[in-house]
């Protein structure tokens, strides 16, 4: 199975790194290709809307996009996770999303879904914020909601966390490790 994974925060170290890192775990790596993008490590530029993907359901940026583009194309699981900002994704993973309006071309104008692949494609969102409430991971939710449909990923899980402010703060949640350990072995079976 092949499985892409993005980091989609700024903050090296922090509790989504933390988090993915002890999740990854449960994948055994001599069974399953596993490829890691640290998004804010990339240079990727935002979308311009300016419609050159309208047609061809390719984007004319030229850019470290490109690798991502092949990635989902091939994934059977993609595993998401970033911080709550504003209520939001953080800023590098709206500015991945946003480029994959190639892919929502393709799909809705071009009338050409992604394939499932062997395994058929499922998804998963890892999030967690500062706040005390769950605002923000239902606003997030539904951006990764429409990221998912647009790469026809249809099956999805959602799992976040709130309340997570200073960095290492998820290593003390009661439950946040062996949680989203179960939601990953939960996506690879």
């Amino acid at each position: 199975m092949k499985i892409v994974v993005f980091n989609g925060s700024p903050r090296l170290k922090g509790n989504v790194e933390l988090l993915l890192e002890e999740a990854l775990k449960v994948i055994d790596t001599t069974a399953h290709m596993v490829k890691i993008f640290n998004l804010n490590k990339m240079n990727i530029k935002p979308c311009q809307d300016c419609g050159g993907c309208n047609n061809t359901g390719i984007c004319i940026i030229e850019d470290e996009m490109e690798s991502i583009y092949y990635a989902i194309r091939d994934a059977d699981r993609i595993i998401l996770a970033c911080p709550i900002f504003f209520s939001g994704v953080s800023a590098q993973t709206k500015i991945m999303i946003d480029r994959c309006q190639a892919f929502w071309c393709e799909k809705y104008l071009l009338k050409k879904a992604l394939k499932n692949n062997l395994y058929g494609r499922k998804g998963l969102f890892i999030t967690l914020g500062g706040r005390k409430s769950d605002t923000g991971i239902k606003c997030s939710a539904e951006i990764i909601k429409a990221f998912f449909r647009s790469i026809s990923v249809l099956d999805h899980e959602v799992i976040g966390f709130v309340g997570i402010e200073g960095k290492g703060d998820i290593l003390k949640h009661p439950t946040a490790i062996k949680d989203v350990k179960n939601a990953v072995e939960r996506l690879i079976q």
